[in-house]
């Protein structure tokens, strides 16, 4: 071999021997462009082995979710996707949802399809846990969240969500309940606190996808993608329940689109910090509020739809105060401001809520893993 053979083959081993020693710089660079949520748990190659690690990952106003694990609580696995509403079988997720007392961590054996037959009641201290399986609850009954505290849900695929009738249904502790009418929501909050729902994929339900309602608070809604779906997210249960008055939301990191028509969110009363979301388009509008509620979207890339409605808001200054920080506008977008520039409307979050926003530029980014995840069986998610 010549010098010059010689010299490109020392080019190329140095090249590679550059490639392998920096490959930890390469391999953490995805790790800065996630959100600060998925920071906190998805960088474990190991995180089977420490799921419990999510629950103090959360921000907003959900704050951390530590109260579900610790001390008491028990790991349940779902082996058996049947339902039956009033004697669940062990192994089904109506019966881990009923019948373990306290906290309950729930994850699933296997890819499975659930069809509920009625509503599932989920009980306080609970935490529905997809990850490492393909999990869809679709086609019936879904998600009802009443009167509890303390719930997280990740990793879930719900669709196709139908209106049921009354009748009664287990609920947490085997007591039967006797439910009335639902409207056939995704994930339904009447009288909630510290609710956390986190990458799940959510879409073509009968009325809306989630449901704030009835004097809930401190939720967060992070990470999900909601699509093919007209009305999204209801916050606030209706002009008459003032209760909601003290109802506080935090809408980060989401993916709104393809095909969402309105209520991403719409809010009455209470007060939502709406921040680094991505926007696909929109029908009536995006952003919604009614009796004099506070909405603050921030550092969120909206991107209006081919030839409609470019406005992002529907409301106006005499039913809400709605301000726009840092947003990214793109394909004719626009937001109406109802308040003044030097009007905050912080969001006052305690130390274990607050968390640093990002700049709307890198919402494409932040947003690109929305929605239940396929997470490998031996490496990070």
């Amino acid at each position: 071999m010549g010098i010059q053979g010689r010299t490109r083959c020392l080019v190329w081993a140095i090249s590679v021997a550059i490639l392998f020693t920096s490959g930890h710089v390469q391999a953490q660079r995805p790790v800065g462009s996630m959100n600060v949520i998925d920071s906190c748990w998805r960088t474990d190659p190991h995180w089977r082995r420490n799921r419990h690690q999510l629950a103090t990952c959360s921000v907003g106003y959900a704050g951390k979710m530590t109260n579900n694990v610790g001390r008491g609580m028990v790991n349940y696995v779902v082996t058996d996707p049947s339902d039956d509403p009033l004697n669940p079988k062990p192994g089904t997720l109506r019966f881990g949802m009923t019948s373990i007392k306290g906290k309950v961590w729930i994850t699933f054996q296997r890819d499975m399809n659930i069809k509920l037959a009625k509503p599932l009641l989920v009980g306080s201290f609970t935490a529905l846990d997809g990850r490492g399986a393909n999990v869809h609850i679709a086609s019936g009954a879904c998600l009802l969240l009443q009167e509890v505290t303390n719930v997280i849900i990740h990793g879930i695929h719900i669709h196709d969500c139908l209106a049921q009738g009354p009748g009664p249904v287990m609920g947490p502790d085997r007591k039967v309940v006797q439910l009335g009418p639902v409207d056939g929501d995704a994930i339904r909050m009447v009288g909630s606190s510290k609710i956390w729902i986190d990458h799940n994929t959510l879409q073509d339900c009968h009325d809306g996808l989630i449901d704030v309602t009835r004097g809930s608070t401190d939720i967060t809604i992070s990470n999900n993608w909601f699509k093919f779906q007209d009305k999204v997210m209801l916050l606030g249960h209706d002009d008459g329940f003032f209760l909601d008055k003290n109802m506080k939301v935090t809408v980060a990191f989401n993916s709104f689109g393809p095909r969402c028509h309105q209520r991403m969110p719409r809010i009455r009363f209470g007060y939502a910090h709406v921040v680094n979301n991505l926007y696909l388009g929109w029908g009536i509008y995006a952003i919604g509020g009614s009796m004099e509620p506070s909405i603050k979207s921030q550092a969120n890339l909206f991107i209006a739809p081919q030839g409609g409605n470019k406005e992002i808001i529907w409301g106006h200054s005499a039913i809400g105060s709605f301000k726009s920080v840092q947003d990214v506008f793109e394909n004719g977008a626009s937001f109406s401001n109802s308040v003044a520039r030097d009007v905050a409307l912080r969001p006052n979050y305690r130390p274990d809520q607050s968390f640093e926003v990002a700049e709307g530029r890198a919402v494409r980014l932040l947003t690109r893993s929305a929605g239940a995840l396929r997470c490998p069986p031996t490496s990070r998610c």
